[in-house]
């Protein structure tokens, strides 16, 4: 069976209570979700701090959409950070935004999604065009960003991959690690991500396009199948920081990122990664 046709054509065998599951979960999440972006506008109006309520909001959505979070590690607490990830889908973003403390860049054109692109807006994303001829303008946001205290959680390599491959980290992106922030060096931690198990049964080749979303899938229609699974188990793993210095170049940055997150994936999906960490494992709701 070809990655295509598990992108386009397949779709799960499902019993009503599973739909009703689905509809439950989308109601839920539609309601949370318009309330705490009005929430986070207001606040953003007044000039309260908004991160809090971000994690909150991804904590409970961990809850609704039936995740089983592990972590593995912990984010480190050195400043300034450039947090980077492989990039399975978007559901990354509620798993890594209840555990990190940060805002994520994304491609420019998730600002015009609906719904989604409003919640960016809200969560104080940083766009970024990420063509070649716009490198020079995404690092100067990027930097801005990093001025202002913030930690970024980016994913180099661009696009979300098949859930089986990490695909490599343009170098390009690594390119604001050159420049201190506020007279410090920026430190950069690599993280894996990866989802490993459907209602406690290990996730194979053939399930895995059921929660990456890559190629030609559309937004809508994978969400949907998503809301009908049980409870799915993802795992955060994360590693060492470093800096610009340590490496030597932002290509020799973003080889080394790569390479601790693709091992990092492998060790995940093989269930050979180190012990979690028991207070920040999230009892999914189903």
């Amino acid at each position: 069976m070809s990655s295509r046709a598990l992108t386009s054509e397949i779709t799960l065998p499902t019993a009503p209570s599973d739909t009703l599951l689905a509809i439950a979960r989308l109601i839920i999440f539609l309601i949370s979700t318009l309330s705490i972006v009005a929430v986070i506008v207001i606040c953003l109006a007044v000039r309260l701090p908004t991160a809090g309520l971000r994690r909150a909001y991804y904590s409970f959505m961990l809850k609704v959409l039936g995740f089983h979070l592990i972590v593995r590690g912990q984010p480190s607490a050195k400043q300034p950070m450039l947090y980077v990830c492989n990039h399975i889908s978007y559901l990354d973003i509620v798993a890594i935004g209840a555990v990190v403390k940060g805002a994520f860049v994304a491609r420019g054109d998730m600002a015009d999604w609906p719904l989604f692109g409003f919640m960016a807006k809200a969560g104080r994303t940083v766009f970024i065009d990420r063509s070649r001829s716009s490198a020079r303008k995404a690092k100067d946001q990027i930097q801005n960003r990093l001025n202002e205290g913030s930690a970024l959680i980016m994913f180099p390599e661009s696009t979300s991959g098949d859930g089986n491959h990490i695909l490599p980290f343009k170098s390009a992106l690594f390119a604001v690690a050159e420049k201190e922030v506020n007279g410090k060096a920026l430190y950069v931690q690599p993280m894996s991500i990866a989802y490993t198990r459907i209602n406690g049964l290990p996730v194979g080749v053939g399930w895995r396009s059921f929660l990456a979303w890559y190629g030609d899938m559309t937004l809508g229609p994978h969400l949907w199948q998503f809301l009908k699974l049980g409870v799915t188990t993802v795992e955060i793993e994360f590693h060492e920081p470093v800096t610009m210095a340590d490496m030597g170049g932002r290509k020799a940055l973003a080889a080394h990122c790569h390479k601790l997150s693709r091992q990092g994936f492998a060790r995940l999906l093989a269930g050979r990664a180190a012990p979690a960490r028991p207070l920040l494992t999230a009892p999914p709701l189903s």
